[in-house]
């Protein structure tokens, strides 16, 4: 049996619906993948052209960020001229134009020829664009785009419905190469107007959750600088570092670290690890936290009380013997023996308390070279033990050590001017912020915020806290923060404990930590070879470079 069909034209419409269908459904899918908005205004109006064989269109974002109301003139495309500059402007949201009365009426405007407009209507058509680059409007489609609330958020802008679609249009033969554009295209372009919609809103979210997550993170880093004044503006240092460290990773090819690329989302994350990493630093008491020396400012002053009243107790009672040796000797008759004796009782009294006086002095100045936070010497520490023998008399009159066993306890401490148990307290800031992180929502391509931060004290051989993790469990991302951190640590010179180091003087100390397998050494050596430091303004001399 034979079938004939009648109308296989039919069957070539259906091949064109076919063809159309495909292309929204890509069209679709690329509108929701695409993240930039400049890319995605760019997508939507490609692709609307294409549909309808359009040569030049346009997309407008109304925009209320003042009192004023304004059309966005975002992107602007034309075949014929592919080399037209384009530069972002506004115009007053206003009926007089064909976007500004699309976007006030909420309506499509379908015009076979722009330059025959209705006299009763009040849109025009602002000619001095096509006289600036010799063009001629002819058909003009524009439809407005709205989101799911109905609300105009923008307008598209379709020019020039082609003939043919490889056609170039030029003043001259616009009119003879143009058509109107039909109620089919209308209702396409509607669609995809609507989808446009969406996508922009839905980058308008992502950008408000961007800028939300951003404020959180300023403010979070405002709140750890609160606490600590003297690291003002050392988590920003750490991030800047850290990033640009992260962008010269990527250009590497050969070795460790080209296996390694960290896209834009990845950076953002890496960012917001570096400026939270020290966060927990709330969760650690502030004296701590703020401490200059080993000593606390109060208890130094508690302690120069205590060898002020020494001092005193010690001449009171070299007074008090002189004056029960005058008593003593007072009543008895004075033979030339006794009175020799009697002359030589006193000034072995001020000799004796001239001495312990000095003693006390020199005590005083050990205690305060002791209490510097650097490598404390032998020599001091013998004498910390000598004055920790000591004693005066309280106003109580009872017999109290010069220094407690705490107070020598914190001078005793050999390097830095932490003690075991105020380092432990300090070193606790890396699991309260992990504690802090992990709570917050962070969105999927930022996740792993938290973990980054916990492990920026981790050391590849094994070493580091809180976890003493090594090289294969650390993030990449976490050893780079490290070397930012420390050489932040290093240079900065805001600490109240130590004055900043020079560059060269840190990428030593850095190269010292890398020989002793402690920081990753391929990053080290991108970090100075790219001269990441110079984000922060740093530089070396080159004589001492040389050197």
């Amino acid at each position: 049996m034979k079938i004939i069909f009648e109308k296989p034209e039919l069957f070539h419409n259906f091949d064109e619906q076919a063809e159309l269908i495909e292309k929204l459904l890509d069209i679709g899918t690329a509108l929701s993948e695409t993240q930039d908005l400049s890319v995605l205004l760019n997508l939507i109006l490609t692709k609307s052209r294409e549909i309808t064989w359009s040569d030049a269109g346009s997309v407008y974002l109304i925009d209320h960020t003042d009192n004023t109301s304004k059309l966005l003139f975002k992107v602007a495309q034309n075949a014929s001229l592919p080399n037209l500059s384009f530069q972002e402007f506004s115009i007053p949201l206003t009926p007089r134009s064909l976007a500004g009365y699309v976007a006030l009426k909420s309506v499509s405007l379908n015009i076979p020829d722009a330059y025959n407009l209705p006299a009763n209507e009040p849109y025009q058509l602002d000619r001095s664009f096509d006289e600036n680059i010799s063009y001629r409007t002819c058909s003009v489609l524009v439809v407005p785009m709205q989101n799911r609330k109905g609300e105009v958020i923008g307008v598209l802008q379709l020019i020039n419905r082609k003939v043919k679609p490889g056609v170039e249009i030029t003043a001259e033969n616009a009119v003879e190469m143009t058509q109107p554009y039909s109620i089919w295209e209308e209702r396409i372009l509607r669609s995809l107007a609507s989808q446009a919609a969406i996508s922009i809103e839905r980058n308008h979210l992502q950008e408000s959750i961007e800028h939300l997550f951003e404020g959180f993170v300023r403010a979070s880093v405002q709140v750890i600088e609160a606490r600590d004044p003297c690291t003002f503006g050392h988590s920003e240092r750490v991030a800047k570092l850290a990033v640009r460290l992260s962008e010269e990773v990527n250009t590497i090819t050969s070795g460790s670290l080209a296996s390694f690329s960290f896209s834009n989302r990845q950076l953002q994350e890496l960012r917001y690890a570096a400026l939270l990493h020290d966060f927990g630093k709330v969760g650690v008491p502030e004296a701590i936290l703020t401490k200059p020396k080993k000593l606390y400012p109060l208890q130094l002053e508690i302690i120069r009380h205590r060898f002020a009243l020494a001092q005193r107790t010690l001449e009171l009672e070299t007074t008090q013997k002189k004056y029960e040796h005058l008593l003593k000797h007072s009543a008895q008759k004075m033979t030339k023996e006794t009175e020799c004796k009697f002359c030589q009782t006193l000034p072995e009294l001020e000799t004796k308390l001239s001495e312990s006086l000095a003693k006390l002095s020199h005590y005083w100045t050990v205690l305060l070279e002791a209490n510097e936070p650097r490598v404390l010497a032998e020599t001091p520490i013998n004498q910390l033990r000598e004055i920790a023998q000591m004693t005066y008399q309280d106003l109580d009159g009872e017999m109290k050590p010069l220094l407690t066993p705490e107070e020598i306890e914190q001078l005793l401490v050999e390097r830095g001017n932490l003690t075991a148990e105020e380092r432990e307290k300090i070193e606790s800031h890396v699991t309260h912020t992990y504690g802090f992180l992990r709570q917050i929502p962070w969105t999927n391509d930022l996740k792993e915020v938290p973990t980054i931060a916990y492990r920026h004290h981790e050391k590849i051989d094994g070493s580091g806290y809180p976890l003493g993790l090594k090289s294969s469990e650390i993030p990449i991302q976490a050893q780079i923060i490290t070397i930012a951190d420390i050489y932040d640590a290093l240079t900065a010179g805001d600490r109240p404990y130590k004055t900043g180091l020079p560059t060269v003087t840190a990428l030593k100390i850095l190269q010292q930590e890398a020989a002793k397998n402690k920081i990753n050494a391929d990053c080290l050596e991108l970090f100075k070879q790219r001269r990441v430091y110079e984000v922060l303004g740093h530089t070396i001399d080159v004589v001492m470079e040389l050197a």
